[in-house]
């Protein structure tokens, strides 16, 4: 307990999923933890949950899509807690259409891109100088193994995601000299309770014939790594993007296969 004592931490996104696993952990390692989202009455209900709970936290609105808010979100933050630690960059706008090349059109690649990269952008860009004035900070942008590779399907959001990876590095080397560091979690399959219902059997099945462990992926999984990123303990890891995946992504793609042939090798 206690491993982000007196930090100022905003997720982004903290009403569900990862964001709200991450906040939580927060708040009970002793950071100040801002809950951010579109919804109201969810992120000033789990912030009377963290209080209750003996932790700090306040809720203040937020929409990836509106960049003011984030104008408003760093600017409160700072007003209400006095400084800006951490940034959790989780914010995302799941489920928008994408698709082979010739089926996304520039709509589709735009949709996606201003949210999973131009917001990260953004974000990144408007916490700076407040991390500046406070000597230092930590980013942790959430990206995705999405970006280890090509995809059947999903291109434009692997393409913003691989530009996440990369956005992460030129923070770390642009404004490590100021205290700032800047890192990527990769996440694998992640089943929370607002998603389980929604990943197919077929895909669960799929990942756990893939992975070296023996469940799939959690909010909290993610969420300790992002402790360790958002800690002092990792002082000295910056513009690194780390894979939590369960080892999907540690072996050759054959190894699914050959599993349900019982079979090691040819």
């Amino acid at each position: 307990m206690g491993r982000l004592k007196d930090k100022v931490a905003v997720v982004t996104g903290s009403t569900s999923g990862i964001g709200l696993g991450t906040a939580k952990l927060f708040a009970r390692e002793g950071a100040k933890v801002i809950i951010c989202g579109r919804t109201k009455e969810k992120g000033e209900a789990i912030a009377a949950e963290i209080k209750a709970n003996g932790g700090e936290a306040t809720y203040l609105f937020f929409d990836m899509s509106k960049p003011e808010t984030l104008d408003s979100l760093f600017k409160d933050t700072e007003n209400i807690y006095g400084k800006i630690d951490i940034l959790i960059n989780n914010a995302s706008n799941v489920g928008l259409p994408d698709g082979a090349v010739k089926e996304v059109t520039l709509e589709m690649w735009d949709n996606i891109f201003d949210t999973d990269l131009r917001g990260t952008f953004y974000a990144i860009k408007s916490v700076l100088p407040y991390m500046e004035k406070n000597g230092g900070g930590s980013i942790v942008n959430i990206g995705s193994m999405a970006s280890c590779g090509g995809d059947l399907g999903a291109t434009a959001y692997a393409c913003a995601k691989a530009g996440v990876d990369m956005l992460t590095k030129s923070v770390a080397l642009q404004y490590g000299k100021q205290g700032i560091r800047c890192n990527c979690v990769r996440p694998g399959l992640i089943v929370t309770p607002q998603n389980e219902s929604f990943v197919p059997q077929v895909l669960k099945d799929i990942f756990l014939n893939n992975i070296c462990v023996n469940r799939y992926g959690a909010p909290e999984d993610i969420g300790y790594m992002c402790l360790y990123l958002a800690s002092n303990e990792s002082d000295f890891v910056s513009g690194q993007v780390v894979t939590v995946d369960g080892g999907m992504n540690s072996h050759v793609p054959t190894v699914g296969e050959f599993r349900k042939m019982g079979s090691r090798t040819w």
